[in-house]
């Protein structure tokens, strides 16, 4: 009986795998487009609102986190998942986001982002004139 290989087979089922577990230090992340706005929420608990950095650069939306290390003097670790020390997490903004109006808000361990949609990147009306001078109105979509 002759059975056929796919190596990549087994790849993409090591993939799945390792997508679906958060890796160490990762800061899981939520995002989504409501009305005219995207939304950005982190988690991040036991870390201190001013430990909290966000910066846009090059359209590139960084968020970096302190979690202070524990006074670990004298313990035996029988497990120790949570991660510390200085940790980022990158987002690339599309084009039509407001980047110089994003706004950020920290409440119980969850960092909420919101990025409105550029003003002329919103869809709008556009008037149509007709040869016998009335003008008809149609969506426009961007």
């Amino acid at each position: 009986m002759h059975m056929r290989y796919d190596p990549f087979t087994d790849f993409d089922r090591l993939w799945r795998h390792f997508e679906s577990v958060p890796g160490a230090g990762q800061m899981p992340m939520d995002a989504y487009a409501k009305d005219d706005e995207y939304v950005l929420t982190f988690d991040l608990p036991g870390v201190r609102p001013e430990s909290v950095d966000i910066t846009v650069e090059n359209s590139v939306l960084t968020v970096t986190v302190e979690r202070p290390n524990e006074d670990t003097d004298g313990v035996n670790w029988m497990v120790r998942e949570r991660p510390t020390g200085k940790h980022s997490r990158q987002v690339k903004l599309g084009a039509k986001l407001d980047s110089g109006s994003i706004s950020a808000n920290y409440d119980q361990g969850v960092l909420t982002v919101r990025i409105p949609v550029r003003e002329d990147a919103k869809p709008y009306k556009v008037s149509i004139g007709a040869s016998d001078n009335t003008a008809i109105e149609a969506n426009a979509t961007s």
